[in-house]
């Protein structure tokens, strides 16, 4: 299925197109809602979809006025199962300090380690977030500076700098508050982050009609 038959949206007179790494995370109240373009787990996987989604869509419908990507973080200090919306992102995987680049910097790029998102949703509280391909757990969290961590954002947002389309990153958190033991303590809090991101995507949906999120 093509980007332009899945995962856009209209909804108050904008155009909006929907990320998720995982099936797992696509519970039924999401299904309710919105067919997300599906991009796959980790920051290549982010890239390559979330790239080839609007470099599809710009050529036949339209880049759409907005991406949301959305799904579940780790985060050892963050409430468990709540949802957050990502103020800024930074990509832990990247370390050209032996360059002489502060770590996080991408060499001859021209941008800080931290990108600061410019959109935001009333009413949804506000966490930092670090994109690796890593799954984080137990004490590896001493070394990261960001509130939660994922494995798609950052990558999802160069793509959206690349098209010059905003972006809202949404993430319920699914763990991290004790090591990961297995799956099962990824997957246990998904139904109700599900939920969760539902409500936060029908007030979004709202805040679109009045022009509370895009002018």
């Amino acid at each position: 299925m093509s980007a332009m038959d899945c995962g856009l949206v209209e909804w108050g007179g904008r155009r909006v197109l929907f990320l998720m790494a995982a099936e797992a995370e696509y519970g039924p109240e999401l299904r309710a809602r919105i067919s997300p373009v599906m991009t796959g787990v980790g920051p290549v996987e982010g890239a390559v979809a979330a790239t080839a989604a609007l470099a599809e869509l710009r050529a036949g419908a339209g880049l759409p006025d907005l991406v949301v990507s959305l799904g579940s973080a780790g985060s050892a200090r963050l409430e468990q199962a709540r949802v957050f919306q990502a103020s800024a992102l930074a990509y832990r995987d990247m370390d050209a300090t032996a360059l002489g680049f502060a770590r996080g910097v991408t060499p001859f790029l021209d941008l800080p380690a931290v990108l600061p998102l410019a959109l935001r949703m009333p009413g949804v509280p506000e966490a930092t977030l670090s994109t690796g391909a890593n799954i984080v757990s137990g004490t590896a969290y001493d070394a990261i500076a960001e509130d939660m961590v994922d494995m798609e954002s950052y990558a999802v947002l160069r793509a959206c700098q690349r098209f010059d389309v905003p972006l809202i990153v949404l993430r319920g958190i699914s763990d991290g508050a004790e090591p990961l033991e297995g799956l099962q303590d990824w997957t246990g809090y998904l139904g109700v982050i599900d939920q969760r991101l539902a409500d936060v995507l029908d007030g979004l949906r709202d805040a679109l009609a009045v022009g509370d999120v895009l002018p």
